[in-house]
């Protein structure tokens, strides 16, 4: 699943991102509203987590421009401001949810599971499927021809990140900054490391190899 987190606060977001990124979720940051607006608009994220007071374009104008804009997305909305009208005034600019801060991280996780849950009727995408490999999202598993697959939690979200994209060829960037939530280049080996793991995992047990080396671009997963 894929998550758009608009929040200022630098360590907050970071902290956020990486609990969400543990937990499974797919999570894309923006630290501003004018950018979170404007990625928001333009992008297939499944649910935006938002800060209402934000710099350039605040939370509930996001919102607002989504749903006129007739996106209906689910957006949670994070708030320092909890009185009753506070919270009225944020459902009703189109806000799904509303959580006040300060909050436990574990309370945020049912809230957004909870509203995916709620947007299955709208047809949220729980399972992929790349020929005779399927990854289920809610139960977290992976099955190729009926064998059971076991992935570490980042070798999950790395495979979950190229069955997105099948058949499209996957940067070493777009892996970092997708499933790492890194924005430059570390100098290491990580992705030739996770992405080893995840090859032999998903292919050496099979005839048919699934993931493939794009010389001198990056990766494909494909028939």
């Amino acid at each position: 699943m894929r998550l758009l987190l608009i929040e200022d606060d630098a360590e907050a977001a970071q902290y956020l991102a990486r609990g969400l990124g543990e937990s499974g979720y797919e999570v894309e940051v923006a630290p501003d509203g004018r950018t979170g607006r404007d990625r928001a608009l333009a992008g297939d994220h499944d649910l935006i987590i938002a800060d209402r007071n934000l710099p350039h374009v605040d939370g509930l104008t996001i919102v607002q421009m989504l749903r006129t804009a007739g996106k209906s997305k689910p957006v949670l909305i994070l708030s320092a401001l909890g009185s009753v009208d506070d919270r009225i005034e944020g459902l009703r600019a189109g806000g799904d949810d509303y959580l006040i801060k300060p909050f436990a991280f574990e309370e945020l996780l049912a809230r957004i599971e909870a509203l995916l849950r709620r947007g299955q009727g709208a047809q949220v995408l729980t399972r992929l499927k790349v020929g005779d490999l399927e990854l289920d999202l809610l139960s977290r598993s992976v099955t190729r021809e009926g064998r059971r697959i076991d992935l570490t939690t980042k070798e999950f979200q790395l495979l979950e990140y190229l069955m997105r994209r099948q058949g499209q060829v996957v940067t070493r960037s777009m892996l970092l900054e997708g499933v790492w939530d890194l924005h430059f280049d570390p100098q290491t080996n990580i992705i030739d490391v996770h992405m080893s793991r995840l090859r032999a995992a998903v292919d050496r047990d099979f005839n048919r190899q699934l993931i493939h080396t794009v010389r001198g671009a990056g990766y494909v997963l494909r028939e």
